[in-house]
């Protein structure tokens, strides 16, 4: 009975306890909380007396440092401290890095760290002088072979510097890309002072791309286009942008761009109500056309800011343009006037020379390597002299003076109020008469050498020469003489005939010959046996016949 109700007991507490074990064995969707996580529960539980104490009262830890003797010195961290308690980690910075937008990355103003990210994201070599000299005044790549499609990362760099000041790229034939990029440039950077760019090749298309954003630009002073393939379509273009007041720049070279007629036009009639600048390079082009040279001269002398012109290498010469100069001479800002290379002599000289009166800040005429005579020299010398001249500099390089304009600079040296003159010139001609065989002579005892020794003609040429007198009265040109010796078969070759157009000389320019008379006058006075035959025209007329006498009749006699 025993073992039978011990038995009915054990199954009614295995009754009581199914249930219960039932319900744990359960499967759940859901995690349990993290208290009863298993991996957090040590398996080694270290019973602690201060704590046990400190919970009574009955234990002070006192200022709370923790002694560095029992603090763990493992860096993996599988040994933890039980008096720290490290928080875990919540997002380590992927929610961020997923869905925020990158920062965008802060370059300093210089553009150092900008040029370099661009070189390497354009795969291009940056160019280390640039680089270095980014945070200095100026950036010097005279021919430095710089690539044209690499002018983009420089630009972009230069776009917020404070530093550069000049940019020079002389000789780095850049294209139309790059005038874009550095016009682009231009918008946004406001110390550049001065950009050279001459011997680019940049043509008419580049100039249009790069004068597109000065109208926004009002820092740019100097802009040297020198040495470029403009031509008129590009000299026509940035005339444009004068006219509208576009362009700020006050020093503007545009020597050697083949500019011609129509830029000249077109300049005159820009500079005609923006006329803002101060140095103007129009050297070595193609303004010898008198009408339009003469009213582009003409709107440049209303100008009140001009102070440097050069018109050196453009054929000019003629009354016309002289005045045109004069007035340009009387600009009352004006101080360097450079002439040189040019046509002027004669009367050109003495018109311009006489402008010299009303400059008041001229300090430098340059006539240099002009066709001017010793006479020409002498005047503007002579000007010297008069105290309301205030030349200073007078430069007559390739000149030849005589010895009057050595003795007058002299003199004017030692004027108290020409101090400072400074003058140069060419060769000093002795003015003493030579003693040597006469040219006239000479070259016409040649022309009788040859008569005498050729067999082939039967024309004498001295009578050729005479006779030739007959039918142009005082000059033949020396083509139609030419032709006229070929025509007779004559012993006379073009250097005799050139030799003997200017022993004696004929007409002015273009109708340049041979003085017949004053050859045909020398001839007669060597041979004088050397006459023409008589022709009809030439005999004399007969000799009238004598008045009647009064009281005479013809076949009557007196009455008796």
């Amino acid at each position: 009975m025993s073992y039978g109700s011990s038995s009915s007991l054990y199954e009614e507490e295995q009754e009581e306890e199914v249930p219960e074990v039932q319900e744990e064995s359960i499967p759940s969707t859901e995690d349990p909380p993290m208290s009863q996580w298993s991996s957090l529960e040590s398996e080694y539980v270290e019973v602690n007396e201060k704590k046990i104490l400190h919970s009574k009262g009955l234990y002070s830890p006192g200022s709370g440092e923790i002694c560095a003797k029992t603090i763990s010195m493992s860096d993996s961290g599988v040994l933890a401290h039980s008096y720290y308690h490290y928080p875990s980690v919540t997002d380590p910075g992927i929610k961020d890095a997923l869905c925020a937008p990158e920062l965008p990355t802060i370059y300093s103003d210089n553009g150092q760290d900008l040029y370099l990210s661009l070189c390497e994201e354009m795969n291009k070599f940056p160019v280390r002088l640039f680089h270095k000299n980014l945070v200095f005044e100026e950036i010097n790549l005279r021919y430095y072979c710089v690539d044209p499609y690499s002018v983009q990362a420089m630009a972009i760099s230069l776009q917020y510097n404070k530093y550069v000041k000049r940019l020079d790229l002389t000789e780095n034939f850049l294209n139309d890309d790059a005038c874009y990029h550095l016009g682009r440039m231009l918008q946004f950077n406001v110390t550049l002072k001065e950009l050279i760019l001459s011997g680019c090749r940049v043509k008419a298309s580049g100039l249009a791309s790069l004068l597109d954003n000065f109208r926004v630009n009002r820092s740019l002073t100097t802009l040297d286009l020198s040495r470029n393939e403009l031509g008129d379509d590009g000299g026509v273009h940035f005339a444009e942008q004068l006219e509208r007041r576009r362009v700020s720049v006050t020093n503007v070279n545009l020597s050697r761009n083949q500019l011609g007629t129509r830029t000249a036009l077109a300049l005159a009639e820009g500079l005609e109500f923006g006329n803002r600048l101060t140095h103007l390079d129009l050297s070595q082009n193609n303004f010898f056309q008198v009408r339009s040279t003469v009213k582009l001269l003409n709107i440049l002398s209303f100008s009140e800011f001009m102070e440097n012109l050069n018109l050196a290498w453009n054929g000019l010469e003629g009354i016309r343009i002289a005045e045109a100069v004069r007035r340009v001479i009387e600009i009352p800002t004006l101080k360097v006037l450079n002439l040189s290379n040019n046509r002027f002599f004669g009367e050109d000289v003495s018109i311009i020379g006489s402008g010299m009166f009303f400059a008041k800040k001229l300090k430098t005429l340059d006539f240099s390597a002009n066709p001017l005579t010793t006479d020409d020299a002498q005047f503007l010398i002579e000007m010297m002299r008069r105290p309301r001249v205030k030349l200073r500099n007078l430069l007559l390089e390739h000149v030849n003076v005589s010895r009057d304009f050595v003795a007058t600079l002299n003199r004017v040296k030692n004027m108290k109020s020409r101090q400072n003159f400074n003058t140069t010139y060419g060769h000093v001609i002795n003015d003493s008469i030579s003693t040597g065989p006469d040219a006239k002579k000479l070259i016409l005892q040649r022309v009788a050498y040859l008569d005498a020794r050729s067999k082939k003609h039967k024309v004498d040429i001295l009578l050729f020469f005479l006779k030739l007198n007959k039918i142009y009265e005082e000059t033949i040109p020396i083509k139609n003489l030419l032709g006229t010796v070929i025509a007779e078969n004559l012993p006379l070759d073009e250097d005799l005939l050139t030799e003997m157009c200017n022993v004696f000389p004929g007409g002015k320019g273009k109708l340049k010959g041979l003085n017949l008379e004053s050859m045909c006058d020398y001839i007669k006075r060597l041979w004088p046996e050397k006459k023409l035959p008589l022709t009809s025209e030439d005999e004399p007329a007969p000799a009238p016949l004598p008045p009647p006498k009064k009281g005479t009749s013809k076949g009557k006699g007196k009455k008796k």
